[in-house]
């Protein structure tokens, strides 16, 4: 795909138990990735790649990135529907963005082409990286993250060592564990070793509260992240859901589609994401199921919304 200002990149503010109100930037292709992890809310890698490419202009997302500053985010985040430091104009954008408001820039990275020094270069500038670790060998490293066959845990951990010896920012390393996979007293003791080496300034344990890209993803209990949180130095963090919204405004449908669109989405997430009450987000939730724009589905327990595959619009324009 070249180089476009037709796409509409920017998204959001969609909730984020990071981030807060996150307004997204979608850098990449849908599931143009080099990982193919098995506990993605997205589904599979359509194109598992290291090669880097220049999917979108950047000074299109920074002006798209300009027209969204009303909705008052919390953070901007280039994140989106694939890994996107595989956008090789990505430093462009950031400083771009920077460039225009004081609202602080993230990257939402599994970090396996940290060792790259122009990938470190391009994300010099931004105010917090938010990186992965999501095994403790490489064994684990194949069956989890399933990456593009050039990459390998050793090379990961040292991308990031080298990136934190040079980053002035923030880094917030993400942790996901799995029930039956990585949730084990020793594998997780390896995983805050790891963890150790790279020192990031904060460490967040996650599982997958959302509906994976494969079944075998199962989710670990908040008491057991809690106690594995106290292994890690600094002392890790389990990300919590978002509260209920108090906000009061109204839902437009169109802005509940997009965003169930990019994630699955319970009530909550499309209330607080929107600033709106959680009646009126499931009312309009409900109104785009009815309609047969978005599709109901339950994963354990909790109910999200997604859009349907024919009216989801990043998908339409990947088809394009």
């Amino acid at each position: 795909m070249s180089p476009t200002a037709a796409q509409q990149l920017v998204y959001g503010p969609v909730p984020s138990r990071r981030l807060g109100r996150s307004l997204g930037v979608d850098l990449v292709p849908l599931k143009t990735c080099t990982y193919d992890c098995v506990y993605c809310q997205l589904g599979r890698t359509t194109s598992r790649t290291v090669r880097r490419g220049r999917w979108a202009d950047p000074d299109a997302v920074v002006a798209q990135v300009r027209d969204r500053l009303s909705s008052r985010p919390d953070f901007i985040a280039l994140a989106g529907s694939g890994e996107p430091t595989l956008h090789a104009g990505i430093g462009a954008v950031v400083d771009g963005i920077k460039a225009i408001t004081d609202v602080p820039v993230a990257v939402i990275t599994n970090g396996s082409l940290l060792g790259r020094p122009a990938v470190r270069r391009g994300l010099a500038a931004a105010d917090v990286v938010l990186p992965s670790l999501d095994a403790p060998s490489e064994e684990l490293f194949l069956r989890v993250n399933r990456p593009q066959e050039s990459l390998h845990l050793a090379d990961l951990v040292d991308g990031l060592v080298s990136f934190r010896d040079a980053y002035q920012g923030e880094i917030w390393l993400e942790v996901m564990l799995l029930a039956g996979m990585t949730a084990r007293a020793p594998q997780v003791r390896r995983l805050a070793e790891l963890a150790a080496q790279i020192s990031p300034d904060r460490i967040q344990l996650n599982t997958a509260v959302r509906p994976p890209a494969e079944s075998l993803a199962e989710p670990v209990d908040w008491a057991t992240l809690d106690a594995f949180a106290a292994l890690f130095t600094p002392h890790a963090e389990v990300i919590a859901d978002l509260p209920v919204s108090a906000g009061n405004g109204v839902a437009a449908e169109a802005d509940v589609l997009e965003l169930v669109s990019r994630r699955p989405c319970t009530v909550t997430d499309i209330a607080s994401g929107l600033g709106i009450h959680h009646g009126e987000a499931l009312k309009a939730a409900t109104a785009l199921v009815n309609q047969g724009a978005a599709e109901l589905h339950t994963h354990e327990g909790r109910s999200f919304y997604l859009a349907a595959p024919s009216a989801d619009p990043k998908r339409e324009e990947e088809k394009a």
